[in-house]
């Protein structure tokens, strides 16, 4: 064994030396059971201090290990003796490895002769249940030998687990005839065993979408986890017959520097697990929000001070979140190289020339494997690091690269510097890689991973990890801006085209996709240095792009789509897309088709790629109809765009027309429409005008509500009624109660006191409603409260989800005036909520004001809503103390706690 587990198992046992542990155990006049309690929180207690006090985690796990092997081994002679022929208490799976956490599971073989066990039975039965009374939960079989043998040959997880077993006391005969039976030679033979644990490790892998970097990662499970290296470890004792990592590196399988590396990371991975332990009390493996900040606490992290009383980016627990990040990142490479390492050992496979199709000077391929021809490749032409990754892209047929190559990058990275950077060579391949296309996100994801993409582009190193502590951001930034590479990517490929035909087709119009490309990449690079992102994005992107020889107008475009990559959805999620003066504004501001072109895509890929929620039909439509919208003014001239009435005008004709089709006649429709106002048909479809239209006629008094799909925008519940108090908050209230997301309110009262409103509504899992039992429920619960007069409050009474329970969101009310449609505009942003909706429409009712329309979004744990209201005159609300008094009431309400 290797010196460093020495001096670990060495300060472990000074923790939980035999003679002090069984001291406490044979303490004389008192009961076993609560002598062994004590025992096990005296432990707990002292753990818990070595912690705090900064001891390794190597320590932490061993001493734990320790501890319970003495409790057993004393529990075992006290209901057994000091000798059981026949019979042996075996420790498996992590605990055989000598590795316990806090509350980790202690696994247990008792391994016995077939005509052992019966004289026994009396005395285990007892030892079982003490186990259990003094607290500890224990996982145990019993088997003999020939039980072991039989299942572990058709089991993978049985074998890997009596792989680590570890003989506690008992007959040690038992334990070595085991230790025979389960040998490669009898099952499993070393490259079976590899190609399974590498296809466990692939599906263990895919459960987590191939990531480590989500929100709440799996310390244990997920990629770059703890079972990565485990499963390094189960290869090497089962074809090197290494106890420890260490002994790897003994024989020269491992370098210093990765072997370091490794002990680095399960040493920091540990210290996780322990403190999730600790924190919660329990076994827990997943790193959930609930526990980040405490943890970041526990380790030490502070929250940086504001600037110019600004908060930075830099919060403690993203600090602490980082390091977890590229921790994995290291590991996840590590992981990668050591079992192609094994798989070329295991698998012998010899140079063979005939195979060898040579590139050029610097590499070459192997069995669709690539290996640079030189160990000095690197050394003499760093640039090289840059042209592998270049290869692999121009030459599909490479599907990885050869270990000892791989070794290779991660030991010559440092020679990345400002030379290379400036280099011509580096550079005209890095911009290459965007021109091919093909290939590109892979070649990106595996640079990152590898760690030349952050070492190239410092500014790309710093956010590698780099996670937003917020339900917004599903991933870490460096993964975010590789997944919106990707689906601009995706946009240009045939196979995918399916996806979002109409955005593919505006891609097949560019003429340099590698612009929206480069766009994708820079977009979020600046997030974390404070201040503006996308202002210091576009000037590190234009810099970027002369640099590497692309013209001052793409270079120009580039920085320009940077800048204003939140600018379309913002106007899209935030205005009202079927004004003209939004969008005419909007047409200023973007100038040309080319440019609304490419941010259009830009907008669709980073959306797609920050939250999977977050896209959906109805995003997709408002996009799409600005888009539509600006496209028709640049080329009409912004001048020109439809006036109020010219877009309302066109929307009923269009609507008659499909009217026309259901029998109904013009008259008939113009009669009802009469009562009605100009927003009403600017802010509706033609086809939800000619939807309207029969449901009213059919309804006569009574109250109407109806849901339908539109392949365009989602789930629409219309409602028409009389008009009566506090409607809208009733409405909401309903629909949150049926755990509905309202992503669009349109309201409309007609000059005779009816009301027509309509809200895009959306599951909470974000999908469109498709059962017709759920569309009459919908309509049913919706009757029944507007039709009773004596309704007016719906409580909504859902519980706020656990996570919106770990963030702060005060309310912030910007009130500003749309003098053309006299309305007044009322921008909230408050901590999301259960029924949110329903209780601001309560404030407004008591205020005495109307609402005219509203756009909905929530993100992650916070709502952004905009409210366009009025008076009970239909006139803007132009008192400036009646807004302040509304702007610190909304502020009183929401900002209360939760279940106040």
């Amino acid at each position: 064994m290797s010196a460093e587990l020495d001096l670990a198992e060495d300060t472990a046992a000074e923790v939980f030396s035999t003679r002090k542990v069984r001291g406490r155990l044979r303490a004389p006049g008192r009961p076993a059971i609560a002598v062994f309690k004590e025992t096990l929180a005296w432990g707990k207690d002292r753990l818990y201090g070595l912690f705090h006090d900064g001891a390794p985690a190597d320590v932490l796990v061993r001493a734990r290990s320790l501890l319970i092997d003495e409790l057993l081994r004393e529990a075992w002679e006290r209901h057994l003796g000091p000798a059981a022929p026949g019979l042996a208490l075996l420790a498996v799976g992590g605990y055989g490895r000598g590795e316990l956490l806090p509350h980790s599971d202690i696994d247990l073989l008792l391994l016995h002769d077939a005509e052992a066990l019966d004289g026994y039975k009396s005395q285990l039965e007892p030892f079982f249940a003490f186990l259990w009374d003094i607290g500890l939960e224990v996982g145990s079989s019993v088997r003999t030998v020939a039980d072991c043998a039989r299942i572990a040959a058709e089991d993978l997880t049985v074998i890997t687990n009596l792989l680590e077993s570890r003989l506690l006391t008992g007959d040690p005969r038992l334990a070595q005839e085991l230790a025979e039976q389960i040998g490669p030679d009898h099952m499993w033979p070393v490259a079976k065993f590899f190609h399974a644990k590498l296809e466990e490790q692939r599906r263990r892998h895919a459960k987590y979408d191939d990531s480590g970097y989500k929100l709440e990662p799996n310390v244990k499970e997920s990629p770059g986890g703890l079972r990565d290296i485990h499963t390094i470890a189960w290869v090497a004792k089962r074809h090197f017959g290494a106890t420890s990592l260490t002994e790897l590196r003994d024989v020269g399988f491992l370098t210093k520097q990765e072997c370091d590396e490794l002990f680095a990371g399960q040493d920091f991975l540990w210290r996780v697990r322990f403190a999730l332990h600790m924190v919660t009390g329990r076994h827990e493996d997943r790193l959930l929000f609930d526990h980040q900040i405490r943890i970041a606490s526990l380790f030490g992290y502070v929250d940086l001070p504001a600037e110019d009383g600004q908060r930075q980016d830099n919060r403690a627990v993203e600090q602490f979140m980082q390091l977890y990040y590229r921790t994995i990142k290291s590991l996840s490479c590590l992981n990668d190289m050591l079992l192609q390492l094994f798989e070329e050992a295991i698998l012998d496979q010899h140079d063979d020339p005939a195979e060898v199709n040579v590139l050029n000077a610097r590499f070459q391929v192997r069995k669709g494997v690539i290996e640079a021809r030189d160990d000095q490749v690197f050394k003499s032409q760093p640039w090289a690091l840059i042209e592998i990754f270049h290869l692999m892209q121009t030459h599909p047929e490479v599907d990885s690269v050869r270990a000892e190559t791989l070794r290779m990058i991660r030991r010559d990275l440092r020679l990345l510097d400002d030379n290379v950077r400036q280099d011509r060579r580096a550079r005209g391949l890095f911009i290459d890689l965007f021109r091919v296309g093909d290939g590109l996100t892979h070649g990106l994801r595996r640079m990152n991973r590898y760690g030349v993409l952050g070492r190239y582009l410092p500014a790309f190193g710093k956010i590698v990890g780099h996670m937003q502590y917020d339900l917004f951001h599903t991933l870490t930034v460096d993964e975010h801006i590789l997944y919106v590479v990707r689906n601009a990517r995706r946009l240009a490929m045939p196979m995918f085209r399916h996806e979002l035909p109409f955005a593919s087709e505006v891609l097949e119009r560019l003429a340099k996709p590698e612009l929206l490309y480069l766009a994708a990449f820079h977009h979020d690079l600046a997030k974390g240095r404070g201040g503006d992102h996308s202002e210091l994005g576009a000037v590190d992107a234009e810099k970027f792009c002369i640099e590497h020889g692309l013209s001052h107008a793409d270079a120009e475009l580039v920085g320009w789509l940077v800048q204003n990559h939140l600018l379309m959805s913002l106007t899209a999620q935030k205005q009202d897309v079927q004004d003209p003066q939004v969008v005419a504004h909007f047409s200023e501001r973007v100038q040309t088709r080319e440019r609304l072109d490419y941010l259009y895509l830009l907008t669709v890929s980073d959306i797609r790629g920050t939250n999977p929620k977050l896209w959906n039909s109805w995003r997709d439509s408002l996009l799409k109809e600005l888009y539509k919208a600006t496209a028709r003014a640049l080329e009409q001239g912004i001048g020109s765009v439809y006036t109020l009435e010219e877009r309302a005008g066109i929307h009923r004709a269009q609507a008659l027309a499909r009217l026309a089709q259901q029998g109904i006649e013009a008259e008939v429709a113009k009669a009802v429409w009469a009562r009605f106002d100009t927003d009403y048909f600017l802010r509706h479809t033609a086809d939800e005008l000619a939807w309207h239209l029969p449901e009213i006629l059919r309804a006569g008094e009574a109250p109407v509500v109806v849901a339908k799909n539109f392949e365009d925008r989602g789930t629409t519940v219309f409602l028409y009624c009389r008009d009566r108090d506090h409607l809208f908050g009733l409405s909401t209230g309903v629909l949150a109660r049926l755990g509905l997301n309202i992503l669009d309110a349109r309201l409309h009262t007609t000059a005779d006191g009816y009301v027509l409103d309509s809200y895009v509504v959306l599951e909470a899992d974000g999908s469109p409603i498709n059962n017709p039992h759920r569309f009459a429920e919908i309509a049913e619960r919706l009757v029944k409260v507007i039709a009773d007069p004596a309704m007016t409050v719906v409580d909504v009474n859902r519980r706020l989800p656990a996570k919106l329970k770990h963030f702060n969101t005060p309310t912030s009310v910007h009130i500003s005036q749309d003098s053309a449609r006299k309305r007044t505009m009322l921008e909230l942003v408050a901590a999301d909520q259960p029924g949110l909706l329903s209780l601001i429409g309560r404030v407004f009712h008591k205020r005495g004001i109307l609402l005219d329309a509203a756009k909905i979004a929530t993100i992650g744990e916070r709502a952004e809503d905009v409210f366009y209201l009025t008076d009970r005159e239909h006139q803007a609300i132009t008192d400036e103390t009646a807004l302040e008094a509304l702007r610190e009431v909304l502020i009183r309400t929401l900002d209360r706690p939760a279940d106040a």
